[in-house]
């Protein structure tokens, strides 16, 4: 059984890529979730809707020791199992000015996005090495490629996540493993809900906010063997407001 692990894949950008996975792709859908079961079984739903198989998995990716003992768990229950595809989604925001951020707003973002890779990578990575073959998509941002007002914190967590996308894919690629990264601008979803639309779109040279379904289209191509020569690449999507 081969296998693709989404994380925070039950809402926004997560269920877009999940969904389109699933009408391209023949893997097994593992659907990380933290708190939102609902959602996840939603997302669920609409995947074995279009005919393929998935499982909701939950986990907090921030927390090493959640994070293991959850994959442990599934592995050992899917001893034939093959994790092929790991999609790195799962990123929070707590916005505010650096100097009132606080210590927990900080690291909060910072083990979401950055450990959270690590985390998830790191469980994987000797399987993907051992079967010479992976691909790994960490979902970055605008905010990560030049720094957005408000969101040091979420800059710092994305860039690096940048940085290790780079770093990683040189270690991995002779065993045709390849590591890219997608930095989307303004996309509609739940944690662009808060933003005045009208105002922003103004500062978009296409003059709109993008769809979770075109990152997934995005994420779809770099997983497939179209892809195969692609790898140490930060994909920006967003419209024109930063290339």
């Amino acid at each position: 059984m081969k296998c693709a692990i989404i994380t925070g894949g039950s809402r926004g950008i997560g269920r877009a890529i999940c969904r389109k996975l699933a009408e391209e792709t023949s893997y097994h859908l593992l659907i990380n979730y933290q708190s939102n079961r609902t959602a996840a079984e939603e997302t669920l739903q609409e995947i074995q809707a279009l005919g393929k198989t998935g499982e909701i998995i939950r986990f907090n990716v921030a927390d090493r020791e959640d994070t293991l003992q959850a994959l442990d768990a599934w592995q050992e229950a899917h001893p034939e199992a093959k994790v092929e595809v790991i999609i790195n989604n799962a990123g929070i925001t707590r916005d505010g000015l650096f100097m009132w951020m606080n210590p927990e707003d900080w690291t909060d973002v910072i083990q979401t996005s950055l450990n959270g890779f690590y985390n998830v990578t790191g469980f994987f990575i000797q399987q993907l090495l051992r079967n010479k073959y992976g691909r790994i998509v960490n979902i970055a941002s605008v905010s990560g490629m030049k720094g957005t007002a408000g969101q040091v914190n979420y800059s710092a967590a994305k860039g690096a996540l940048v940085a290790a996308t780079k770093a990683l894919a040189q270690e991995v690629a002779k065993r045709n493993i390849t590591v890219n990264a997608v930095a989307p601008g303004f996309i509609r979803s739940d944690m662009t809900g808060g933003l005045n639309e009208d105002e922003l779109k103004k500062l978009i040279p296409l003059g709109r906010f993008g769809e979770a379904e075109e990152v997934a289209d995005l994420v779809n191509f770099l997983v497939s063997e179209k892809a195969s020569y692609i790898t140490g690449e930060v994909i920006n999507i967003n419209g024109g407001i930063y290339s």
